[in-house]
């Protein structure tokens, strides 16, 4: 209806060059946030390959995996780090059964008895006031060997090539890095995953400034939990996960704890050496970003500003060509040029979208189908806010406050 009033306004003499004058508009936004995009991936530094360490000289390492009900992937995880050309010696692997009603722990117990690298430890009762994620971290930090230089924090649906280890320490330690975080490759399989996962990532390139988030000043930061390396004597100083116990999104708000402290936090483009598949299907897909969305994007005020004008923009794609062929058929004023405008802006964010489809490995119609993406990443989006207004956040059979 508001659609076919605006064809109506503008296809009249009242429209006059406002259809121009919009589209001219549509074409600049467009460009700007293109700019914007490749500009943030710009300032996210790529984490390079380097060789292994030789046994004496590689710092002691204790990778932590908290695992719920991750029968499905905590195999694959394990399998990965054992297979790590870091020396092996240096390296211990721990898995945090999260109470788990899967076959979580008999993997890892298979998998322990034939490596003595691999410890199981079951996690003691949830305390009140606690995620259960950042009780796991914390009682696999605690558990971590006194030689441990470095804790890693693994997510157990990601998985890493043979060189990841020695590739993050090396950067971790020569750049003077307390907290190094790594983008994994995403990989997506599902319709879910692939219609939404692009438009996400796609957006918070809009939205955060990496050059302020990324500096080794100020408060503002970025981070991702799914692998954290953290320097020990770091992790203890600010109290660890226990800081941040009751925090749904902690790993950037240990991250935000961390910088605020004076030490450096980074995020690094892992691409070449880790990978993950989050969700498997929107049954994953909604909760999972339902859960933490409202703090990706920046708050509730940020998210529910923001998320209209991304799926008013997306549309806008379609709308604005259309607006301005009627406008033709019209005969009115400027029409044409208005049209070759519009079509220039919206050809331009399809191509952008296309482009991120290649980038994930997927069929590129799914770039066509970024408006859809954007319209149910708003109701995420808004169902994210209900839940934490409502105090009712679910997440693998627990509801936190």
């Amino acid at each position: 209806m508001v659609l076919g009033s605006v064809i109506l306004w503008l296809s009249s003499g009242n429209g006059k060059a406002v259809d121009l004058i919009c589209s001219s508009l549509w074409l600049a936004v467009v460009i700007w946030l293109i700019l914007r995009a490749v500009g943030q991936r710009g300032l996210l530094p790529r984490l390079s390959m380097a060789a292994a360490p030789i046994a004496n000289a590689a710092p002691h390492v204790t990778v932590i995996v908290p695992a719920r009900d991750e029968a499905g992937n905590i195999g694959r995880c394990l399998r990965s780090l054992l297979a790590q050309d870091y020396p092996a010696a240096r390296v211990s692997l721990l898995v945090i059964d999260d109470h788990s009603a899967d076959d979580t722990a008999a993997i890892v117990r298979a998998i322990a008895a034939r490596h003595s690298q691999v410890s199981l430890l079951s996690c003691p009762p949830l305390p009140p006031r606690w995620t259960g994620k950042s009780h796991a971290c914390w009682i696999g930090a605690r558990t971590a060997v006194p030689q441990s230089e470095w804790l890693c924090f693994m997510d157990a649906d990601v998985w890493g090539k043979p060189a990841l280890l020695s590739s993050a320490i090396h950067a971790a330690s020569t750049q003077h890095i307390d907290l190094l975080s790594l983008a994994p490759r995403q990989e997506l399989r599902s319709f879910a995953e692939r219609l939404m996962l692009p438009c996400g990532l796609i957006l918070l390139s809009f939205l955060q400034d990496l050059r302020e988030v990324q500096g080794r000043d100020g408060s503002a930061v970025t981070a991702t939990g799914q692998f954290m390396l953290i320097r020990r004597d770091a992790y203890e100083a600010v109290g660890g996960h226990a800081a941040v116990s009751n925090v749904i999104c902690e790993d950037l708000e240990f991250a935000r704890l961390l910088k605020r402290s004076g030490r450096s936090v980074l995020l690094m483009g892992g691409d070449d050496v880790i990978a993950t598949r989050m969700y498997t299907g929107w049954r994953t897909l909604w909760p999972g970003f339902a859960k933490n969305l409202v703090d990706t994007l920046g708050g509730r005020r940020v998210t529910l500003s923001f998320t209209p004008l991304a799926v008013l923009l997306a549309w806008a794609a379609v709308a604005m060509p259309i607006i301005d062929a009627f406008a033709c058929r019209q005969g009115a004023p400027s029409a044409w040029t208005a049209l070759v405008v519009a079509l220039l802006g919206s050809a331009a964010a399809f191509g952008l979208h296309i482009a991120a489809t290649y980038y994930f490995r997927i069929p590129f119609w799914y770039g066509l189908l970024f408006p859809l993406g954007y319209t149910i990443g708003a109701a995420i989006a808004f169902d994210s806010v209900r839940r934490r207004l409502t105090g009712r956040v679910i997440w693998k059979g627990r509801m936190y406050s």
